[in-house]
This record gives C-alpha cells, structure tokens and sequence, in this order.
C-alpha cells in the first residue's frame, strides 16, 4: 500500500482513493491521467495530497509546481517551504532548496525540520560542522522530539564519532517515544558500542534491536560482536538467522566459519567455507579461514594450499603471508620460506616482520652474512620480543659482532631476569669479569 494512504484516508477525495488503488493494481497511465485532472480542478488539501503522492512516486517535476503555487497561497505555512525544498534537493538544486528553507522562520512549527533538511544538504556537501550546527539548533528548539535526538546520533554515527551519538541513541530508547518506521534506534547504539570497543553493551542493544527488526546489517553485526566476545553459540546463531534471510551475504562466512572453528565443529566450519567459496571464489578470507581450520584438523598440507591460494590472489595479504612463514618455520621448510620472502620481493611486498623470518631461515640455511643483515632490520625499535631479540644476538655473536650481541641478551635478562642461561652466557662474553 503506498504510504500516504495511512495518512488521512478516511478524509481523501474518493476519486484520489480510486486513483491510488489503480497504481496499486498496475494501471498506473490511467491512475496518472485521472490524478492530473484531479490536481486541476479539485481543493487544496486534495492537491496538497497529490503533491505528496507524486513525490512518493518520484515523479517530483510534477509534485513541485503544485507545491510552489500552494506556497503563494499560504506564505506563511513552512511546511510547504521545507516540502517544496525536499524536492528541490532530491531534483539536486541544492541552492534552491537551502533558500526555500532559509525563509522558514524559527517561530514557525516547521522550524527544526527546516534545520534538519539544512543539516542534510550541507553533510553531503561536506559541510560538516555547518551540518552539526544546523542538528544542535534542531535540537535546541524541540529537545523532546525523538526524531531530531535520532538524526544527531545518525549524524555523529556516519562521521565516526561514535561516543558522540551514543547518549542521543540512547535518550530516544528510554523515552519510549520513537516509533518510526525502519528506523532502530537500539541497533544504532549497539552499532555504536561496538565500534568503541564496548561489546558487552552492544551486545544487550543487537538482542533488543533484532526482535523488532532481524534485518540483514543488523544480524551481521550482532554476530560479529558475539565474535568478539567469544560468545561463539550466540555467533553462529546470528551468522546463521542471516544466511537464511540472505544467502548470498557472503561477507558472513568466514566469520561464521571462524564461529564453527573455535566450537571445534571443524566439519561444519569446512562446509560454511566450502559454500562460501562457491559463491565468492576471490574472497581472500574465505581461504584464510579454510586454511586455519585445516590446519586445525592437522591437515597442513591442505592448509598450506589454501594460503597460496590467497598470495596468488592477493600478494600484500600480509596475514596469509605471515601464516604461510610461521608454518614454513614451524616444520622447518626455511627453502620454501626463502621462495615466498622472495617472490614477494619481486612484487614489491615488504613488512618489517619479514625480515626476521628472513633472518632464521638465512641462519638455518648456513648463509650466517644474510642472516646478521636480516636481523638488523627487523629489530629495529623492537624492545620487547623476546625470541627474536634471542636469534639475532646470538647471530651477531657467532658473527663476530660481539658487543652487539651482548646489547641484545643485556636486554632480553631486563624481559627475563630468571633467565640464568643468558645471565652466564653473558658472564663468559664480558670475559667473567
């Protein structure tokens, strides 16, 4: 049914009802001639109507002359201001729109929607805090209006400032006053909670906003956050409702296959997985995920297929890189470490963290000057890894470079001081003195 025939219905022109019903029915050229004739002959409340029924219908070249003669009829109604501005805007005649609105005065009842639709046009021109301003007087002149609190908490939300529209959300919920439809404020502020890291809170907020509405966005949200919190039950959950209402979601499975992999339900993770490649045979976490829970299985041949698939696809995939080095490393294939380091090389890749794979596999593989070179990259400004600072100092010392090397284990005894070994092996380094 189309909204504007919720709206005073019982009060239509009984040929504007017969009208709505032939768009409904299909018969929208004949519906569209007889609302034409109507808009000719019959009263202004009716034409008003017609004016909002061709605005719902997009047809807004026809709702705006009706609009404008109504406005110089009645100057001094601003509603028909900010009206015909919303057509001006939706037809992109920003200018035209911000001096339709401009002429609504703070005494009128249409005061804060005015102020609203400024705040909109002046966002999507960038105009940020010309935007919040116009959001904060909205707000000053109708404090209690549900609304206004819900487009300054949508405003804070799309810039990223997220413990700004928090307490605005969050009003409107325990008003109890907001009821409008698609729009949930409880799934804003969760949104929200998220976003700054507080899960817990976001959690409560999914729960309420997806029994009044289980839409997509807000289904994945949820178990995402569930995620977070190792609430893996409640994750799948969640992942799964919104797999049923839309399958080709693809971006839930390998958080859902992640989800499966912590509850040890391995055969279900391959098959979410499995599904999702067959959908989207490029999603690199798809084959991340798959690897990890292969691997998982004790299938590393399997896993180490699935990482080179991602590198194939994606060589600055830095986290199936380090993957792929840390299983090379692990069962000690320092060769093949050395093929991907320098693949890698060739198309450009680099992170710091290379270099220290780079550096045990050179020293593994007996090349003791690469090794010492690759070590003094990747410590640089490292203080606190403890392994790596315990490779290279005993890399530089069998080197030669000695004093660097006690610099090195000098450091990892402040980490571990009831690291005895290193306290004598540094002992007989500095002579026994």
């Amino acid at each position: 049914m189309i909204e504007r025939r919720k709206k005073g219905w019982d009060r239509m022109n009984d040929q504007l009802k017969e009208a709505i019903i032939m768009i409904e029915n299909g018969q929208h050229e004949k519906a569209l001639k007889k609302i034409e004739q109507l808009a000719i002959s019959e009263d202004d409340e009716t034409k008003r109507t017609i004016a909002e029924l061709y605005y719902e219908l997009g047809l807004l070249d026809r709702a705006l002359p009706i609009v404008e003669e109504l406005m110089f009829r009645y100057p001094d109604h601003g509603e028909l201001f900010a009206f015909a501005a919303e057509c001006y805007s939706e037809l992109g005649k920003e200018e035209e729109a911000i001096d339709m609105l401009t002429e609504i005065s703070d005494s009128d009842p249409s005061y804060s929607q005015a102020q609203m639709l400024l705040a909109d046009i002046y966002q999507n021109q960038g105009l940020d805090e010309v935007a919040e301003q116009k959001l904060l007087q909205a707000v000053k002149y109708s404090p209690e209006e549900p609304i206004i609190q819900y487009g300054l908490g949508e405003f804070y939300l799309s810039r990223g400032d997220y413990s700004k529209s928090i307490p605005y959300f969050k009003k409107i919920i325990h008003s109890n006053k907001f009821s409008y439809e698609g729009l949930n404020p409880e799934v804003r502020l969760a949104e929200a909670y998220s976003a700054t890291g507080q899960f817990e809170e976001a959690l409560e907020y999914y729960d309420r906003g997806v029994k009044k509405n289980d839409d997509p966005e807000a289904l994945f949200g949820y178990g995402y956050t569930a995620l977070q919190l190792e609430e893996y039950e409640t994750a799948i959950k969640q992942f799964s409702k919104l797999k049923e209402i839309d399958p080709n979601y693809t971006t839930l499975f390998p958080y859902l296959g992640k989800a499966f992999r912590a509850e040890n339900r391995l055969d279900e993770a391959i098959d979410i997985l499995s599904e999702g490649l067959l959908k989207d045979e490029y999603n690199e976490e798809l084959y991340l995920e798959m690897a990890k829970v292969q691997f998982h299985k004790g299938n590393a041949n399997e896993g180490k297929g699935y990482l080179e698939k991602v590198i194939a696809i994606n060589p600055s995939n830095t986290s199936a890189v380090k993957e792929l080095l840390l299983y090379f490393h692990e069962s000690e294939h320092y060769d093949e470490s050395l093929e991907l380091l320098s693949f890698l090389a060739d198309y450009k890749e680099y992170d710091p963290v290379f270099e220290r794979f780079k550096g045990k596999a050179l020293y593994e593989t007996d090349d003791l000057n690469g090794a010492v070179e690759a070590y003094k990259e990747a410590i640089k400004g490292v203080e606190d890894d403890e392994e790596l600072l315990e490779e290279a100092a005993f890399a530089f010392i069998e080197y030669g470079e000695k004093e660097q090397g006690i610099l090195l284990l000098e450091k990892l005894l402040q980490l571990q001081p009831d690291r005895y070994d290193i306290e004598e092996r540094l002992y007989g380094l500095k002579g026994g003195k």
